[in-house]
């Protein structure tokens, strides 16, 4: 094997990354890859039932219990949910705590999605992303990052953007082989299934991931799949991190590449 890496995983709320990226996750994990899954919010507005407090608390240990599956430590950044904006101490505060755990691959929020949340937290994590390097730009105690993180998108739900145009992966990752794992993660998030029906109008979220992760299989050539895409605009890193740590499971849009 070869050199392990600190990758984090950073996305709006607790469920975010186990639906959209768990597989890619287990499979890092398995690898030896060093992981951290952070979410922005604790999710306080995920129940029509439950007090915010008692909601934020159940799902921050429900995320919890899901990182650990994949191996994963686990941070909230401690933002509101539908209170994400792109404002400079936002910026600040992702920019601290790039710095603090110091990854060398980011893979976060698709710019385009349904939600605010993702597409602040894409925006945000991306400019804390150029900041975390610069050191004049105070934010933090810890030192300032060597260099700009590889930065990664997730796919945003079902895999199109708000007009509910296709939004095309730049690779895929092959995750049939860890799919029961992915569906344990996502399961420990029980606390959103009534949510998800009442507001949604999804009857049972495991269902519906795995018809999501079903599709983007499809267009891999495999049974399930998970997209990414990767940030390569100046001076972003632009050689392929990510994709050269699993190429036995890693796919092009047409077929399982070798």
């Amino acid at each position: 094997m070869g050199q392990s890496r600190r990758i984090l995983f950073i996305h709006a709320h607790p469920d975010d990354i186990e639906i959209l990226a768990g597989g890619t996750a287990l499979l890092l994990s398995e690898l030896g890859h060093r992981l951290t899954f952070v979410t922005m919010t604790a999710g306080d507005c995920g129940s029509k039932h439950l007090p915010a407090e008692e909601i934020s608390r159940i799902r921050m240990a429900e995320a919890q219990r899901a990182a650990e599956l994949a191996g994963a430590r686990y941070a909230c950044a401690g933002f509101k949910d539908l209170s994400i904006f792109n404002d400079d101490a936002s910026r600040r505060r992702i920019t601290a705590l790039l710095r603090e755990l110091r990854p060398e691959i980011v893979i976060t929020a698709s710019p385009e999605d349904y939600h605010s949340d993702h597409e602040a937290t894409s925006t945000l994590v991306r400019d804390a992303c150029f900041a975390a390097p610069a050191p004049n730009y105070q934010a933090g105690d810890t030192a300032a990052l060597p260099a700009i993180p590889h930065l990664y998108f997730t796919d945003p739900i079902e895999g199109v953007n708000r007009n509910g145009q296709p939004v095309m992966p730049d690779f895929f990752v092959d995750v049939s082989p860890c799919f029961a794992g992915k569906r344990q993660m996502l399961a420990v998030h029980e606390s959103q299934r009534q949510w998800l029906r009442e507001h949604h109008g999804i009857d049972d979220y495991l269902e519906e991931m795995e018809r999501w992760t079903g599709q983007r299989g499809a267009l891999a050539g495999v049974r399930y799949a998970e997209g990414f895409r990767q940030y390569r605009c100046h001076p972003y890193p632009r050689d392929p991190l990510l994709q050269t740590l699993f190429k036995e499971v890693l796919t092009s849009k047409a077929h399982v590449a070798s």
